[in-house]
Parts: C-alpha cells; structure tokens; sequence
C-alpha cells in the first residue's frame, strides 16, 4: 500500500511524503528514503517500494515540495536551492520521528544528494538507528562526528566525478577519530551507480550492476542486523 501522507516537523510545519507500508503493517521497522537530486520521482519511489517489499515501512520526504528535475542543469538549480540543513534537522529528522511513532526501529537511506544529507542526519537526528549513504556526503567541516550515535553505511565509487574518492578517505579519518560505528565500501564504479535508469554510457553517471547488487546485499544486510525489533514489538 503506498500513498502521499503529510507528517509534522520538529518545527511545527508540515511536509509531505510518499509512503509505502509492507505486509508486516504499521509497527514494522521503518526506513526514511532520501532523494537523488532529480527529486521524488519513479526510480526513487521504487527504492521505497524494494524496501516495503523486504519489510520496512518506507518513506520519502519531499524534500523539493513537488518539483522534480527533468534534466541535470534544473536538478542542479533545485538542490542548489535547498536548504541542506533545514532539510536534515527538519523534514528528515520530522520524517523519522513519524515512522518512530509505530516502529520501536527507523533507519535512513540516502542517494546521491540523499547520500550527503543521510551523514548529515546521523549527526542531527538523534532518533534514528542506522543510516545508510550511497555515494554522497557533505562539506566534512559540516559533520560533526561526535554527533553520530547511530552506525553508519557507506557505499561509494572509486570513478566518481562529483564526490571525489580521496575525500571518503577523509571523511573515514573523521569517523574513526570519533570513534563512530561505520562500514565504508568502495565499488570499482561511477557515480549513482545504483540508479537503474542511467544508461547512457559516455554520462559520468552510470549504472553497474553488480555493484549495486552487491551494495544492496550489504545494505540490507545491515538494516536487519541493527534496525531488526522483537516479536514483541509486532503484537
């Protein structure tokens, strides 16, 4: 069952969502789905229909407020717009407190932009159990790593053109001195390399197959290691 819901910020505003519920129902653990810069459009909606089929509650926050883009150059304008700390701290830190009040357990999920603003939820988003970024990440003077609490998943290519490799390996340093529960990966891909509908082979965004197959393995991996709940909990 998925459909469009609207959930409170911390704030007291409101921002809307696509929201998929699995055959488990309401209490099942949940997972907050983040955006690629395109916006909330089909191919991120599927990640949230994968993830309601495995079990979890899925939901994406809209984080554009109905705008998609149809190209690079207007998904560039749109996330150059946002507010990255507003959409952290905000409608995805809103987004995982509505999934808290049915699930014991909600994770977060990012790609992309998303994967930026999922290590910037670790550190505002107190709520969350896990997070899980794919080959994004911010500004390292934004991540306060002493913030983190929750474990923390990276999936990230050694060809990327937008979030250089060496600057994983500082972002990894930042981790490790603070001593934050992490697991990194490196893929011998480019970016977005989990994004089924970049097939244009000269883009420098393109998909691979079998490292998103073995990223998605590992991230499902990890979501049922820490954000699995009781029997109890499902009464």
């Amino acid at each position: 069952m998925s459909q469009t819901i609207t959930f409170k910020r911390p704030d007291g505003k409101e921002c809307s969502g696509f929201y998929v519920e699995p055959a488990a129902g309401a209490h099942a653990p949940g997972i907050v789905v983040i955006q690629e810069w395109w916006g909330l459009n089909d191919q991120i909606k599927g990640v949230a229909n994968r993830l309601a089929a495995a079990g979890y509650r899925a939901l994406v926050p809209d984080l554009y407020r109905g705008q998609v883009g149809l190209d690079a150059k207007e998904a560039e304008h749109l996330m150059t717009n946002l507010n990255f700390g507003d959409a952290a701290g905000q409608d995805i830190r809103g987004a995982v407190q509505h999934l808290k009040s049915g699930s014991a357990k909600v994770g977060v999920t990012g790609f992309c932009m998303g994967g930026a603003l999922t290590v910037l939820s670790a550190v505002f988003v107190p709520e969350q159990d896990a997070a899980v970024s794919w080959y994004g990440f911010p500004p390292l003077e934004y991540v306060n790593a002493a913030q983190i609490k929750a474990p923390l998943m990276g999936h990230f290519a050694t060809d990327d053109a937008y979030f250089p490799i060496q600057q994983v390996d500082a972002l990894e340093a930042k981790l490790k001195q603070a001593g934050v529960k992490y697991e990194f990966h490196r893929y011998n891909a480019a970016h977005a390399f989990a994004n089924e509908t970049n097939t244009n082979p000269e883009s420098p965004i393109r998909y691979d197959a079998a490292a998103a197959e073995s990223a998605w393995q590992r991230t499902m991996a990890f979501f049922k290691q820490h954000l699995a709940i009781s029997r109890q909990h499902l009464a």
